[in-house]
Parts: structure tokens; C-alpha cells; sequence
């Protein structure tokens, strides 16, 4: 019974830092849970996916698929309050304008939105939104649900093999896990394929492999201009593998 009220508190402060569902007073601002709550990111990725998913199907049966798939893309960002949407933005000002690490750094912490952060999230929501338009209506409520959660377990690798690097915290410092164990690390990969499950076709698993790589290149680089991560990185790392989740997924479609 201690075990399971334990896990109950990890798992509602992951849902506590990481959307903005309200969660109930006891659960706290506790560094030690959101290191062991990293094991419950691809749960998160079920709770937003999953919601994404059915805004979708339920609107789709009344409204154009475009509506529907905006809605859909909207739900997302309000759940989670644009937390990953705001660290890609972060990352591409910070690496777009920064050439060294301090600088780079201090660009990500900076509350204002510069070029190059509003060019990268317009990008990144335009090739999600057609990206999205391009696979089956019949299909995408589950391809949505399954790209949520397999993309924070892609992130939450970062977590295991890298290390964090901001040395003061401040203000606009993300809440985020700065180590994970390899226990965890095995249950959040559990979780993270689970989502797959959904699908008929095993096929599906051959995803994993270009996800991983471009979630391995994106950590040589932000080790290379930063010497590890923050938590822009990881919400960065999430978008990226995310529509790379759909890209490929149209690729394999197509080869099939």
C-alpha cells in the first residue's frame, strides 16, 4: 500500500510539472519525485496524446479533417501549456544566435521569443499540421497517440546519457529530471513501446530506429555547443521526434 501511494505521488508530479492538470495539494515541488518521475513520461505522452487523439476523432465527425486537426494540435499545446512548444522555441534562439555556451545559455533563459525561436515553431507546427494530413483519418487518432509517448521516452534518453548543465537555477529554468537510472530507464521504455501496441502491424516498431538516431544526433550537438542538456533541450528533443514520428510513419506507409 506504501509502495503504490509512492508511485501514485511520482506519477502525479510528473502530470504536475510536465501539463497544466490540476493535481491535489500534497503533491509537491520535490526534486527526488521529478527525478523518479521521468519513469511516467510516456504516460504523459498517453494522457496529452490520448486527448489530442479523441479531439480529433470526436470533431472529425462534424467538422472539415483541417479543423479537427487544428483543434486537435491546440488541445496539445493547452494541456501541457506549451512547455515543449516553448523549449523548441527557446533552443532555436539559443542555438541560432548564440556561439558559445554562456551565450547560448543565456538566450534560453531570456522570457522573450526572438526570429529565430518564431520561424522554427511556425516551421515545425506547419510540417506537423500537413504531415498529419497526409495519413489516413481512420488511422491518425492512434499514430497521435503512439507519437506522444514515444517521443518523451526518445527524450527522457537524453536524461541517462547525458548531463545536465545549467549550474544556477533561476526563474525561467524549466523544471526537469537531471538523472535517471538504468531501472528507470528500462520501465520508461516499457511504457514508451506499449504505445505502439495499438497498431495490428509489428512493422510499426521499425520506427524506432531512425527516431533514435535523430534523437542521438540531436543530444552530439547540444553536447557539442553546451556540454550536455537543459530542460529546453528535452522539450526540443520531444517536438523534433515527435513529427519525425509522423514523417516516417507516411515513409513506411508508402513503402508498404
Amino acid at each position: 500500500m506504501k509502495f503504490l501511494k509512492h508511485e501514485i505521488q511520482v506519477f502525479l508530479t510528473a502530470v504536475m510539472f510536465y501539463t497544466r492538470i490540476p493535481c491535489p495539494n500534497w503533491v509537491n515541488h520535490d526534486a527526488i519525485l521529478l527525478n523518479k518521475a521521468t519513469r511516467y513520461f510516456p504516460l504523459i505522452g498517453y494522457i496529452v496524446g490520448g486527448t489530442c487523439a479523441l479531439v480529433f476523432y470526436l470533431l472529425s465527425f462534424y467538422f472539415t479533417k483541417e479543423i479537427a486537426l487544428i483543434a486537435s494540435m491546440i488541445c496539445g499545446v493547452f494541456i501541457t501549456g506549451a512547455f515543449h512548444e516553448d523549449g523548441f522555441a527557446d533552443v532555436c534562439d539559443g542555438f541560432g544566435g548564440g556561439w558559445t555556451k554562456e551565450k547560448i545559455l543565456d538566450i534560453m533563459k531570456d522570457s522573450r521569443v526572438g526570429a529565430y525561436g518564431v520561424i522554427g515553431i511556425v516551421s515545425i507546427l506547419l510540417f506537423k499540421f500537413f504531415c498529419l494530413m497526409s495519413i489516413d483519418s481512420k488511422i491518425l487518432p492512434f499514430v497521435i497517440f503512439s507519437a506522444h509517448s514515444v517521443s518523451r521516452f526518445m527524450a527522457s534518453t537524453i536524461i541517462f546519457t547525458h548531463n545536465y548543465v545549467r549550474e544556477n537555477e533561476d526563474s525561467k529554468a524549466k523544471p526537469v529530471a537531471k538523472s535517471i537510472s538504468i531501472t528507470n530507464v528500462g520501465v520508461t521504455l516499457l511504457f514508451g513501446l506499449a504505445g505502439l501496441l495499438v497498431f495490428k502491424s509489428a512493422y510499426i516498431f521499425v520506427l524506432l530506429a531512425p527516431l533514435y538516431l535523430i534523437t542521438i544526433l540531436l543530444a552530439r550537438y547540444f553536447k557539442k555547443w553546451i556540454g550536455g542538456y537543459t530542460g529546453d533541450c528535452l522539450g526540443a528533443t520531444q517536438q523534433v521526434v515527435e513529427v519525425a514520428f509522423y514523417f516516417f510513419y507516411i515513409l513506411l506507409w508508402k513503402l508498404l
